[in-house]
């Protein structure tokens, strides 16, 4: 008798993979993917791939798999497998991933409407309470800035506009490196494209203005990514970095810093917790390039010591001694 697949495996299925090519217009996770801005694009598609893979035992990728005949045996069997391969935050995002392309197959009348809501009757994995990152003080930022300072190649140049753009705008990972030439003005930087395909201006504060002035001198002023390449022999390419190399970056100068257990979207929950100490939500909000005021709240890290100082700004009379 054969056992039965344990959990985070899932026997493959040949009714899962296309028979024939589809064209994109008519391919539902295709259609899904051409509506989403281009800074959202490529992690999408790599989550779509993920769950195709996991579907077909690596046999499959996003387009060659045939969504339309997912049913909820395979949805719920799939969310046991991410609840358990990955954070609850990333698997959600999956899962709502996974149910815009169903939509699709709907829309494109290649899925019956009853499959359809039972396919997608999964509920998503419940979050932990805990916020998640830190904020950064500004001994630590300070820290990281002096190794680039320390650095005298044009990688610490590049790197010290780097750390100063996410320090002093707030921009998240995929933001900072999409940042071209033409974007930067004085006092401000302009956010193309940034999540939910908005653009927006972030202006700079003054200290940051100098920094990449001093990283333009190295670059040069040919149009391009603002933080670009550099490659072995020190020369600067023009290429963007990826969000990933973000990270390396961060990751070298916390080592060379002595700065820990910190990522690149702290800079960003650091940007708008001091905000919130001096501006109110909703220019945190627009600043922030958040769809709404609630989830600009969710990234405040003040203490409890910005509660205590606020309740001093009240007023209450005295009692007069008789």
């Amino acid at each position: 008798m054969n056992e039965s697949p344990e959990i985070g495996e899932i026997t493959v299925v040949n009714s899962l993979a296309l028979t024939a090519p589809t064209p994109l217009t008519e391919h539902p996770a295709a259609v899904y993917l051409s509506s989403l801005s281009p800074g959202s694009r490529s992690a999408m598609r790599q989550s779509l791939n993920a769950i195709a893979k996991i579907l077909t035992s690596n046999e499959c990728d996003a387009l060659t798999l045939n969504w339309a005949e997912l049913r909820y045996k395979h949805t719920a069997l799939l969310r046991c497998i991410l609840m358990e391969r990955y954070a609850p935050a990333t698997a959600n995002k999956m899962l709502s991933a996974l149910r815009r392309v169903l939509k699709e197959a709907l829309r494109l009348e290649l899925m019956d409407a009853r499959d359809f809501a039972r396919a997608v009757d999964i509920p998503n994995i419940k979050l932990s309470k805990e916020l998640k990152g830190r904020f950064l003080s500004e001994a630590e930022i300070n820290a990281l800035m002096q190794t680039c300072f320390d650095d005298p190649t044009p990688i610490g140049y590049r790197d010290a506009a780097l750390i100063a753009i996410l320090r002093g705008a707030g921009l998240r990972r995929g933001e900072s490196v999409n940042l071209m030439l033409s974007d930067f003005h004085s006092g401000s930087v302009k956010v193309r494209s940034g999540k939910g395909g908005k653009d927006r201006t972030v202006y700079l504060p003054d200290g940051v203005l100098p920094i990449i002035e001093d990283w333009l001198e190295i670059r040069g002023r040919e149009s391009g990514a603002l933080i670009c390449h550099i490659n072995k022999s020190g020369a600067v390419t023009l290429r963007q970095l990826t969000p990933q190399a973000v990270l390396f970056i961060l990751e070298k100068r916390g080592v060379e810093a002595g700065v820990t257990n910190f990522s690149a979207h702290d800079f960003r929950r650091t940007f708008i917790s001091e905000l919130l100490d001096s501006t109110d939500i909703v220019t945190v909000q627009k600043l922030a390039g958040h769809a709404s005021p609630e989830l600009t709240s969710r990234y405040d890290r003040r203490g409890e010591e910005v509660q205590q100082r606020a309740v001093q700004a009240i007023s209450v009379p005295r009692r007069r001694r008789k």
